[in-house]
């Protein structure tokens, strides 16, 4: 007889689930295996995980951008007045 598995799992299960299945010189599905868990959920939380990581260190490049459409706008504004 199996052991239960349990219906949620806690971010105490899942970080070190996450950080073994990254580490780890094997298939995602050797890893829940190993864990004992459905490869769903693990393939989930190492997206999961590996996207906030890439958030953290996106950088915006849409300033210059934002600058001269400002400057555009600025500029449009006076024309506009000065033709009325």
């Amino acid at each position: 007889m199996k052991p239960e598995k349990p219906d949620i799992y806690t971010a105490e299960f899942r970080a070190p689930a996450v950080k073994l299945a990254n580490e780890a010189d094997k298939p995602l599905t050797q890893a829940a295996k190993d864990l004992g868990i459905n490869v769903t959920p693990l393939h989930t939380w190492t997206g999961k995980y590996s996207r906030s990581k890439e958030n953290d260190k996106t950088v915006r490049t849409d300033e210059p951008l934002y600058g001269e459409l400002k400057r555009i706008n600025k500029e449009s504004s006076r024309l506009t007045e000065e033709r009325d």
